[in-house]
């Protein structure tokens, strides 16, 4: 391999392991307490598992289609059009679950932030979030994912920074001691949740074509760039719960003041802001485009469908950070992860047993996530 080609392989996983790492990390910690280490390392082991065989198969049907398709477009040549159509269903209620997602998270990190200072509830710092990143959607500025690549980097700094910081106050017995409530709701709890957070599909076909003539070596970059996020989050999960234990928030990081002070607190909170409303604006831009090019509405309805449905979302009362996720990973990943079996299935028809199983898997987790949410 050539330093370029090196070189390339380097920045396709940065970018397929950076765009995984997102909002979802900060909901673990608070999942861990409920349900105990045991339980939270068994699901990475097993997901993260499973994960990983999905993004290759799909990188498989990515090396085997012609090039320049989105999930719906993938689903249109194997499965017909109600494959299209199921697809550019998910996509979008996943899209719109997943900006939920980060403006109820942002606006919470905005509100640690900044209500000291002023006051007010987190409704306001919300709708402050919300209208900053609807401009800059409605504007269309394609330079954020270099931010968003660098706002990631300058976060896990300041994880390296509370660790030093926490060394003092980390405390594994915390790690065991929790509000494990395992009953079937909680039991299941993690699964949605780590899907989503672990879940990177839509970024394949991009991938593919960013390797070029050595688009092959997808299939070795996909294992790496799924293992990075699992090893960050449980160090996460272990820093966030070494310091706080059975007193660890839903948002993770809004945690930490009495532990840590102010002041690195502050600076956490911070990038961990900027680190999600990037990934808001990428979304949203996403979202907006799907809306626009693919579904062909006006490309200013677009943008207010985009921008305004989450926030309406928001505004009715769906608040709970956790059950979102659990929700869009649950259930829309799940049907993208089916909708993926099923493609491979028409491409490597030997393969079928463990596809059904995994099939299987993804259905029984719609059928929980559904009843948790609702």
């Amino acid at each position: 391999m050539t330093n370029q080609n090196l070189k390339t392989s380097i920045y396709a996983i940065s970018i397929l392991a950076g765009t995984i790492i997102g909002v979802g990390l900060f909901g673990l910690p608070y999942i861990a307490v409920k349900v105990g280490p045991w339980v939270i390392l068994a699901y990475f082991l097993f997901l993260g598992a499973v994960v990983i065989l999905i993004h290759q198969f799909f990188g498989e049907l990515a090396l085997e289609t012609p090039d320049f398709k989105r999930l719906p477009g993938f689903a249109k040549i194997y499965l017909g059009k109600w494959g299209e159509k199921t697809a550019f269903i998910s996509t979008i209620l996943g899209l719109f679950g997943a900006i939920l997602a980060y403006l109820i998270v942002g606006g919470q990190f905005l509100q640690e932030l900044l209500s000291p200072i002023f006051g007010g509830d987190a409704i306001i710092y919300t709708v402050l979030y919300f209208i900053i990143g609807a401009v800059i959607i409605y504007s269309g500025i394609k330079a954020i994912a270099k931010v968003e690549f660098w706002g990631l980097i300058l976060f896990f700094l300041i994880l390296l920074a509370i660790f030093f910081r926490g060394q003092g106050v980390i405390n594994i017995g915390n790690l065991f001691i929790g509000n494990w409530e395992l009953g079937i709701g909680n039991l299941f709890l993690p699964y949605g949740a780590i899907l989503f957070s672990l879940w990177g599909a839509a970024l394949i076909p991009e991938i593919e074509e960013l390797l070029g003539k050595q688009k092959r070596v997808i299939l070795k970059i996909i294992p790496i760039a799924i293992l990075i996020p699992i090893i960050v989050y449980l160090f996460f999960i272990y820093l966030i719960l070494g310091i706080t234990g059975s007193q660890t928030t839903e948002f993770a990081l809004t945690g930490l003041k009495i532990y840590l002070g102010d002041g690195i607190v502050s600076l956490a909170l911070l990038f961990g802001l900027v680190t999600t409303f990037t990934s808001f604006l990428t979304i949203g831009l996403t979202l907006k485009k799907v809306l626009w090019y693919d579904l062909k509405l006006n490309k200013n309805f677009a943008w207010l469908i985009t921008c305004f449905v989450p926030l309406v979302l928001y505004l009715v009362g769906l608040k709970n950070f956790i059950a979102v996720i659990g929700f869009v990973g649950g259930v829309m990943l799940a049907v993208d992860g089916i909708l993926i079996l099923l493609m491979y299935n028409k491409m490597k028809p030997k393969r079928k047993l463990i596809n059904y199983a995994l099939i299987l898997v993804f259905l029984v987790g719609i059928i929980y996530s559904l009843v948790y949410f609702f």
